[in-house]
């Protein structure tokens, strides 16, 4: 099991912010620009992971430092899958962290929700 799916399953936000490298790049599919290094990306997990309910990892997928972890989750009463692609550096820190989600109506209402808590 990936440190990052063990941090997140265990609800242990900071430890899934620790293991992102100080210059990360997290791509969401809420918005067009890449949210730049761990003190951009730590709010937007903390807030995620208040957002979703009945966050579930359904699936890992590894080849060395390239992981997929696939979920799935609700946000209000909309379903919604989705897909953390993760990228790693040779010491084992995120360096690049893609998040995609479906369907469209699922990630709206995901982004509605964290529009609400980032601002």
């Amino acid at each position: 099991m990936h440190p990052f799916r063990a941090a997140v399953e265990s609800r242990d936000i900071e430890a899934a912010i620790a293991l992102l490298h100080e210059d990360v790049i997290f791509k969401s599919p809420a918005v067009f620009t890449p949210y730049r290094g761990r003190f951009a990306v730590a709010p937007l997990l903390r807030a995620v992971i208040e957002v979703f309910e009945d966050f579930e990892y359904t699936r890992e997928i590894g080849d060395g430092s390239s992981h997929a972890l696939m979920f799935q989750a609700r946000v209000g009463d909309k379903q919604l899958e989705g897909c953390d692609f993760l990228q790693e550096s040779p010491t084992g820190e995120i360096t690049e962290f893609v998040v995609m989600i479906r369907p469209l109506k699922g990630l709206q209402a995901l982004a509605g929700a964290m529009q609400a808590r980032l601002t």
